[in-house]
């Protein structure tokens, strides 16, 4: 390569790694492109060593600090109209002793089921209000996560409580009563937008 186009590889490669800082360090493929990144570009800095791919079209710069957050950040990243849902939504929330092995996530009815080679995850289906409310954006890694809040997670875990088991639904009860201000007006509204403000109520009144 002679020093002109080793010029204006370098150039390209500035001002993508530019690009790359003003969105956190990490882009999937169609973000990039967008952005105004070749195609021929990202894939010349993946082989050089200046991305690295954290999974199946999502790139990342090399040599960034590592992420605290992998798999929440990478699906999110992903699948950017999906919400962290359930068990990983009681984990980010310090509500569960459990460990996720797979990676909790809502999405609406209708969307295509995402296909990911890592993080394993598992989809469940939230339609209407039970989908759209309660999401809280946070900025994990530089990515934006989207995760139910700790209330609207409360009333999902009781709406699928026979497929996460009820010993988690009631240690997430406690650890809410114990570690934030209870907010029993919320937990009620989701309830009743989940349909198990019946069965949630009795709960409440005895724990919390």
């Amino acid at each position: 390569m002679d020093k002109q186009n080793t010029k204006k590889r370098g150039d390209r490669f500035r001002r993508a790694i530019a690009t790359f800082e003003q969105h956190g360090g990490i882009l999937r493929t169609a973000e990039a492109l967008r952005a105004g990144i070749h195609p021929q570009t990202l894939y010349a800095m993946r082989d050089a060593g200046k991305l690295e791919r954290i999974s199946r079209g999502v790139y990342r710069l090399a040599g960034s600090n590592p992420l605290e957050n992998p798999d929440l950040v990478t699906v999110a990243k992903r699948i950017p109209n999906g919400v962290i849902c359930l068990i990983s939504a009681l984990a980010f929330h310090d509500l569960t002793t459990q460990i996720p092995h797979e990676v909790h996530i809502a999405l609406p009815p209708g969307a295509e089921e995402p296909r990911l080679d890592f993080p394993p995850i598992r989809t469940f289906r939230f339609g209407g209000k039970s989908f759209t409310e309660g999401i809280e954006v946070h900025r994990l890694d530089g990515v934006s996560v989207r995760v139910y809040s700790p209330e609207k997670t409360l009333a999902d875990c009781f709406k699928f409580r026979n497929r996460i088991g009820m010993d988690t639904v009631i240690e997430a009860l406690r650890f809410y009563r114990e570690r934030r201000n209870v907010n029993v007006d919320e937990l009620l509204h989701f309830a009743k937008i989940c349909r198990v403000a019946k069965v949630m109520r009795p709960y409440l009144e005895a724990i919390i």
